[in-house]
């Protein structure tokens, strides 16, 4: 009923536990499973990994609690079946120390996508649109935050790559927040300023052409058209949030909440 060891590669082994010294409960097996982690250190090796079941709640925690940091999900591999990748290496920071604890922490709780838009206004009162190579609907400028990287930053480094403008970006109108869609999982979007400029900036674009098809400026009845229906909802509420009489900071697929 004791936790084991397999041999993976020079340095490298795989912890694994019975079933019965799972029922034991998760502080008897976890802590047999950092003991066993312990000693195949002290033996030579520099890592040792577990490959744990999505559906086993328990077999997680216990993973977790012996200190192996989550890594990703391993698809197909074990009789085509998914399953999560834990691991500790030989010198991870101990979890005694504040950041080790944090480190392991961080490996497991949840994140979420960030994406940064710029709403980009023309002097005679439109919106500049992308025609994006990977969907057939329009989008504001902007993309996905790199991990460790201000969001603020994040949209003018996607519009100067994109679009080769520099577009100084201004105070955050709207956080959309975006359900689960076609493949994409949930993510936070959000929506600065960009500024009121004369419309021929466009004249200046060079479009990145993987992502970019083309780019203009159009009036709030074309984004309707030409837009998804939830990304013409949050263009709608981040321009209410320029007036004097503005919106909810915070929406949900561009739609305000109750209350």
């Amino acid at each position: 009923m004791t936790a084991e060891l397999s041999d993976i590669a020079p340095g490298v082994v795989r912890v694994s536990w019975t079933p019965a010294l799972q029922d034991q409960g998760l502080g008897p097996c976890s802590n047999e499973v950092r003991n066993v982690v312990e000693r195949a250190f002290k033996g030579g090796a520099t890592r040792v990994e577990s490959h744990v079941d999505p559906d086993d709640q328990t077999a997680q925690r216990i993973a977790t609690f012996a200190g192996l940091m989550r890594e990703g999900v391993a698809r197909g591999v074990e009789g085509k079946q998914d399953r999560i990748v834990y691991a500790r290496l030989v010198d991870d920071v101990p979890l005694e120390d504040p950041q080790g604890f944090r480190s392991l922490l961080n490996s497991f709780l949840p994140r979420k996508r960030a994406i940064s838009q710029m709403l980009i206004r023309s002097t005679d009162d439109r919106v500049l649109l992308c025609q994006l190579t990977y969907k057939r609907d329009y989008d504001l400028p902007g993309g996905v935050v790199e991990v460790g990287e201000s969001p603020q930053l994040a949209v003018a480094r996607e519009v100067e790559e994109e679009l080769a403008i520099t577009v100084e970006p201004g105070r955050l109108l709207l956080t959309d927040w975006l359900p689960p869609w076609s493949g994409w999982d949930d993510a936070i979007c959000l929506v600065f300023d960009g500024g009121v400029h004369e419309p021929d900036v466009v004249e200046g674009i060079v479009r990145e052409e993987r992502e970019i098809k083309s780019a203009g400026f159009y009036a709030i009845a074309e984004t309707r058209e030409l837009c998804a229906e939830f990304t013409s909802r949050r263009i709608e509420a981040a321009l209410r949030n320029l007036t004097d009489r503005p919106g909810p900071p915070y929406t949900e697929s561009g739609r305000s909440l109750p209350g």
